[in-house]
Order: C-alpha cells, then sequence, then structure tokens
C-alpha cells in the first residue's frame, strides 16, 4: 500500500459520519438493552439475545451465507477485507438485509508488517482506529487466560507436582499478541528453588493460542467452559495426558473470556452493521472468526458476509473444513477476490514494475486463480471471482483473466469499492445474489470424519496445494499414529503453513507442479477439537519485519493517533 493510499484511508476514516451505535443495532433488530456500550459508537451484543434466538427463531433456510477468500497473498495486497466490507455495503443497497462476519485485527501485524486490519478507502469498518488497536480488550482476555493456565501450571510444579507432571512434556505454551521472536524460546523458573522448576518453553502470537481457537468455536458459555477443560497441557512422567481441568483453573479462565465471549457490534463507513469477533491467523491456526458470530449475524440478517484469512488454500479450506464441519454451517456461494498487479507478481514481475502493462505476466500468474476457483468447487460450491481495480489496470489484462478462467465457468467481475464504496462493488453483489438465490449448492467437507489423519493432510497437500507427496520422518509418523491409536483420528486437520504459496516454499509463486510438502511436526488441540500439523518453516511466533510498521505509529499533540496504515 502507497503512502497516499494509507493517508487517504486514514482521512476518510476519519471524516466517517458514523451513527450512534443503538442505530445500527436497529437495522438488524438489536434492541438497546440488548447492547453493552463501550462508547459511542462500539457495543458487545448480550449473550441473552443470541440464546432467544437459538430458542425462537430457528435459522431459516433462506438466510444466505457468503464466504470471502483469496489468491495468494503477495505484497501488491488482494483487499480481502476491503472486498467483503465492499460487498456487505453494496448488498444493502440493493436492498437485502446484510451484516459483515469479519475477524478482529491482532496487534503483532499491526505493528509489524502488515498494518491496520479494518479494510479501506470507502470499504472500511469503523471506529478504524479503536478496531486495530485494543478494540474491546477481547484479545487481552484470551491472553490473559491462556497465560493463567500456563501460571497453574508452574504453580502446580512448585508446589509439588501430586499430579506427577513431567517438566519436559509440557507443551502449553504463554502468549502474547505481539510479534517477537526472542521469546519462541525461553527458559522459566531460574533463580533458586523459591522460582519453581527450571524448564524450556516459549511464546506464542495470541492468534496462534488453543484458547482462541476454543474461544472462535464454542457456541456457549458453558461449551466454552468445557473445551477449556479439554485442553491438554502435557503428559506424566508415564506418558499420559494431563487436562486443563484437571490443575481447576478451566473455570476462572472461562470466566476471564466472559465479557470478550460476546461479539462486538461496529459499523461500515455506509453506516451498515458489522459484527468484528475473533482473530485467528489462517497460516499457524484456523483463520476464521467467531462460531456465535457468524451464527448470530446469519439469525439477523437475510445475507451473512464473512471472510477467512489469507488464500483459499488456507482460510478458505479451515472454514469449509474445520469451521463448517464444527459448526453446521453451509456456505452459498465464494468470492475469491483477486487484483492484476497480485497476478503480476505471481506471473513473475517485480514489485516496482507492477503499473507497466503486462498481459503475459498475467496469463502466466491467473495460474494460481485457477488453483483456488478449483479448490473451492472441489466443496462443491460456486465461485465468483472479484477482480480489485486499480487505476493501472487494462482491458487486455482483465480479459486474459476472462479467457484463461472460462473453462471454469465462473464470473469474473470487476470492483471498484476501495475508491467508491458498496456502489463499486453493486455488479459483484448482483452476482452473488444470482448464485446464493437461484443455485442450490451441494456442499461437501474435502475428507470424512473416519479418514485417518495421515490420509486428512495427504488429501489436503495433494487436493487443496496440488502436492506430489507428503514426507514425515520416521518419529513424527510414528506421533501420527499414536494420536491415531489413541482415539483422536477422527479430528479434522488445521495446517500450519506459508501463506505466500501453495507449496510450502514461500518463493514459489503461481501454481507450483512437482513438489513435497515436508511435515515438522503434529501437535494436539483437544479443546479446539482438531489436530495442527506444521510444515515447513512456518512459526508459531512471528518476528518484526527491518522496518515495523511500528515505526510509523505515533501520536500527534492533539491526541490523533497517525500512521496506523
Amino acid at each position: 500500500m502507497s503512502v497516499a493510499q494509507s493517508t487517504s484511508d486514514l482521512r476518510i476514516a476519519r471524516e466517517a459520519q458514523m451513527l450512534p451505535i443503538e442505530q445500527i443495532g436497529e437495522k438488524i433488530g438489536i434492541e438497546d438493552h440488548d447492547l453493552e456500550h463501550y462508547g459511542r459508537y462500539k457495543a458487545k451484543i448480550s449473550l441473552n439475545l443470541t440464546q432467544r434466538l437459538t430458542a425462537t427463531n430457528p435459522q431459516a433456510a433462506s438466510r444466505k451465507l457468503i464466504l470471502v477468500t483469496a489468491i495468494n497473498p503477495t505484497p501488491a495486497g488482494e483487499g480481502k477485507t476491503t472486498t467483503t466490507i465492499g460487498l456487505g455495503d453494496a448488498l444493502n443497497r440493493l436492498g437485502k438485509r446484510a451484516t459483515i462476519c469479519i475477524r478482529e485485527p491482532s496487534l503483532g501485524p499491526c505493528f509489524g508488517m502488515k498494518g491496520g486490519a479494518a479494510g479501506g478507502g470507502r470499504s472500511q469498518v469503523v471506529p478504524m482506529e479503536d478496531i486495530n488497536l485494543h478494540f474491546t480488550g477481547d484479545f487481552h482476555a484470551i491472553e490473559l487466560a491462556n497465560n493463567l493456565l500456563a501460571a497453574a501450571i508452574d504453580n502446580h510444579l512448585h508446589q509439588g507436582n501430586h499430579l506427577n507432571i513431567d517438566p519436559r512434556r509440557i507443551t502449553w505454551r504463554r502468549v502474547v499478541d505481539m510479534n517477537d521472536r526472542a521469546l519462541r524460546h525461553v527458559n522459566v523458573g531460574l533463580g533458586g528453588v523459591g522460582n519453581s522448576i527450571p524448564r524450556e518453553t516459549g511464546f506464542d502470537i495470541t492468534v496462534a493460542s488453543e484458547v482462541m481457537a476454543i474461544f472462535c468455536l464454542s457456541q456457549s458459555l458453558s461449551e466454552l467452559r468445557q473445551r477449556l477443560g479439554d485442553i491438554i497441557i502435557g503428559q506424566t512422567y508415564d506418558r499420559k495426558p494431563i487436562r486443563a481441568a484437571e490443575l481447576k483453573v478451566h473455570g476462572a479462565m472461562t470466566v476471564l473470556l466472559k465479557n470478550a465471549f460476546k461479539p462486538n457490534l461496529v459499523q461500515t463507513l455506509e453506516n451498515n452493521p458489522a459484527i468484528v469477533h475473533g482473530g485467528p491467523f489462517a497460516n499457524i491456526a484456523h483463520g476464521c472468526n467467531s462460531v456465535i458470530a457468524t451464527k448470530l449475524a446469519m439469525q439477523l440478517s437475510e445475507y451473512t458476509v464473512t471472510e477467512a484469512g489469507f488464500g483459499a488454500d488456507l482460510g478458505a479450506e479451515k472454514f469449509l473444513n474445520i469451521k463448517c464441519r464444527k459448526a453446521d454451517l453451509q456456505p452459498n456461494a465464494v468470492v475469491i477476490v483477486a487484483t492484476i498487479r497480485a497476478l503480476k507478481i505471481h506471473g513473475g514481475v517485480a514489485l516496482g514494475d507492477l503499473s507497466e502493462p503486462n498481459p503475459d505476466a498475467v496469463a502466466r500468474g491467473v495460474t494460481n486463480l485457477e488453483k483456488h476457483i478449483e479448490n473451492i468447487h472441489q466443496f462443491r460450491l460456486p465461485a465468483i471471482v472479484a477482480i480489485n481495480v486499480f487505476t493501472s489496470d487494462t482491458e487486455d489484462e482483465i480479459q486474459v483473466i476472462q479467457k484463461k478462467c472460462d473453462y471454469l465457468g465462473v464470473k469474473i467481475i470487476r470492483c471498484d469499492h476501495w475508491a467508491k464504496g458498496g456502489a463499486g462493488a453493486e455488479e459483484l453483489a448482483h452476482a452473488v445474489v444470482e448464485v446464493a438465490e437461484h443455485h442450490q449448492a451441494d456442499f461437501k467437507v474435502l475428507y470424512e470424519d473416519n479418514a485417518t489423519l495421515w490420509q486428512k493432510v495427504k488429501t489436503i497437500a495433494q487436493e487443496i496445494y496440488g502436492a506430489t507427496e507428503v514426507l514425515a520422518d520416521k518419529k513424527l509418523r510414528a506421533k501420527f499414529k499414536q494420536l491415531q491409536t489413541d482415539g483422536y483420528g477422527n479430528l479434522p486437520v488445521c495446517m500450519a503453513k506459508t501463506q505466500y504459496s501453495l507449496s510450502t516454499d514461500p518463493g514459489l509463486v503461481g501454481r507450483p507442479r512437482n513438489f513435497d510438502v515436508p511435515l515438522r511436526d503434529i501437535k494436539l488441540s483437544a479443546g479446539a477439537g482438531f489436530v495442527v500439523v506444521l510444515t515447513g518453516d512456518i512459526l508459531t511466533m512471528p518476528g518484526l519485519p527491518r522496518i515495523p510498521s511500528a515505526e510509523q505509529i505515533d501520536i500527534d499533540d492533539t491526541g490523533e493517533v497517525v500512521g496506523l496504515f
């Protein structure tokens, strides 16, 4: 994103004419007594409302769920969140009662490489600065709940260890919502007998925590508490698993999450409702907003427009194989976002040359888009391609995409929602309505529950990534077999993989072929109800880039935040 564009985004957000949040709630039938206000423009939605709606107003079959995903991301940007917001605004312009459901931004990328994550241009959710920073404190609560369990583990060791926990086999780590590579591996308990038992551990980023996954997949406080208790924190000396419930702090963890668990209501620049709740990354976690927020939006709206992180090989695959499986959701259509600029990068063009017309590079790069369309079709879902336009795009380049994708039977829609808001996405909205209301989706998950864990990983690697084979050493294969023997073979798989390529090598852009997927580890997330498989060099604690976004973020004499975009 250029400095000029980011400045424009910030100016537009600050000039927004926001409505009081109770008026936004009224648009989808939320009365003010079901809102807990965080100032004038943010509110938590009462859990009592979700319970009442579930009891008295079962989800109508006519209500549509639209998933927005993208090609593999590039430094040129694709605008997936911006498109999600623009599409929601456009559906409302068509007279549809639409609610946007997206994730909360993490402070890691906000201060790291990416900057803010509340949309852009005239397709934003506001108040932008609040949403990108501490918002309503949800991530802090998740972080504290995670670290309470970590503190309880070390305290248990210090107080005599009657559970016989093996300090060498503790898998639970602390988290912080910041990119901090120095915390990946740490020693705790140093300094003498008064400071617990010395052991090696480390930190993950908050969005990779199992607590975050549990938070986003639970549908009630009681389910949240049960799932937190089911977390396996390590093993005893005789290799028996130890659950969080045995440390007796899962109730306190739930208390810390009680208010955070209520979905957050904000608005778009066009004063349409947006529910922003939960935020696991898609490259190292399951990449979807909370189930409770999605189902609430579907109860209150004709159309719910949601997103899943990064490309369709990560976020959409996990949305469909994990979230939909766990929550019994069935999308009606999928929008795949791409830009000409990003397709040029996938076609081998350098970042500095993207403004030059290059239909040949688009033709090479469009293979990445083709693969993502094929992937969505594997789930028996209709796909629509949204081309997020830039002024440098040419008609020849657009036509290349259309011709190359004709055989897949998808509509290619040019969108200008960054510049025009909902008006710039009306053609996309019409296409979504046409597909959602006149074509019956025949959704099917990619693999069955009774497939082995190894078969599930191989299916994802070969069918979604296009890999030749999956590689794992003898020790790792034994871990797969042990989890299968222990009764966890029916769980879905959450793949941790680079977002920049269909392969595990971030340098292989476009549509790589004849590659293998090397596996590094497999970890059980028993509370979340899936297993995490780490591939290649993927890290669960990112580091800051050479010039982090934090260097541009400041506050002026009037108290205005600058440099957040």
